[in-house]
């Protein structure tokens, strides 16, 4: 259920089918298709009763998102994925995307042109700049950072959509061993099954069980990540899930970090999917892994 007291931002690819969200009429502008921004702020508790609503996300598998975040949080939707704004650690407590055969292309020659979230504010989120105006300047030298997409570039590098990959509010500090070892081979791996199966629904995001060491050039406060959840699902329902603590070593392979979807949920607090559903494991044939050990 949508809580009313929660900002939400909503960018659309309006494809001339009109539809509604949050009170908002989605369709063709001017007689052209147009990009449509919204920022709606639902905060009056006068209204909220109205408001209440379910939202069906396509990003998100069978339009249903994660939930359990902090009533604090902004969703924000984007052509290519939706992400859950934490105000606190300035990062997102979860990112869902949907990647098909047609979204995905390469990602070599793409340039990263690091950018703020533009419906968050400075307070919010993580902000990019030149130099040392960028929050994440100097993170390799001092923690091996990579800035790490949740929603990956190469996804979406068949659209074009696929610069706002780039934004702070999809990216973490991660590790580089585990952001160019088994967490871009997994990535690989679901683009083979998107390839395969038409599309497939990933939703993926941090945990926090130890503290890890800041940005040293951040402006905010902030936290690091201690590890990374990722749960992948087709059509039918098969689903795998994984979980990769930072310092995972880059020639660890993906297939030995599979987890149950109840621990992914106990340890990133969220309800990730409504009871029943998905069976996990399924997926894993698919993705190169075999049984379980």
């Amino acid at each position: 259920m949508f809580d009313a007291a929660r900002r939400t931002h909503l960018v659309y690819d309006a494809s001339g089918r009109r539809g509604r969200c949050c009170g908002a009429v989605i369709g063709k502008i001017g007689g052209r298709m147009r990009h449509l921004a919204i920022s709606l702020f639902l905060g009056l508790a006068a209204l909220a009763p109205a408001m209440a609503q379910d939202i069906h996300i396509v990003h998100c598998y069978k339009g249903a998102c994660p939930s359990g975040v902090p009533e604090s949080n902004d969703l924000v939707i984007y052509e290519i994925f939706a992400l859950s704004a934490n105000n606190t650690t300035k990062l997102a407590d979860w990112v869902a995307y949907r990647v098909t055969s047609q979204t995905i292309g390469t990602s070599q020659g793409l340039n990263r042109d690091w950018r703020t979230d533009p419906f968050l504010s400075e307070t919010e989120t993580l902000e990019a700049g030149r130099g040392r105006q960028d929050d994440y300047s100097g993170a390799f030298s001092a923690e091996r950072y990579d800035r790490g997409h949740q929603a990956p570039l190469a996804a979406f590098a068949g659209t074009p959509f696929w610069r706002v990959t780039n934004i702070y509010s999809n990216i973490t500090p991660q590790r580089s061993d585990l952001n160019q070892g088994a967490w871009r081979l997994l990535e690989e791996a679901v683009r083979d099954v998107a390839y395969d199966q038409n599309q497939i629904w990933i939703v993926t995001g941090p945990v926090y069980e130890r503290d890890m060491p800041g940005l040293q050039n951040a402006g905010e406060v902030h936290a690091v990540p201690s590890g990374y959840w990722k749960l992948i699902t087709n059509r039918a329902g098969a689903a795998s899930a994984f979980f990769f603590d930072q310092d995972t070593p880059r020639e660890a392979d993906f297939c030995d970090h599979r987890i149950a979807l109840a621990e992914v949920e106990r340890r990133a607090g969220l309800t990730l999917m409504p009871a029943g559903g998905l069976r996990v494991g399924d997926l894993d044939e698919a993705l190169g892994c075999g049984p379980a050990r």
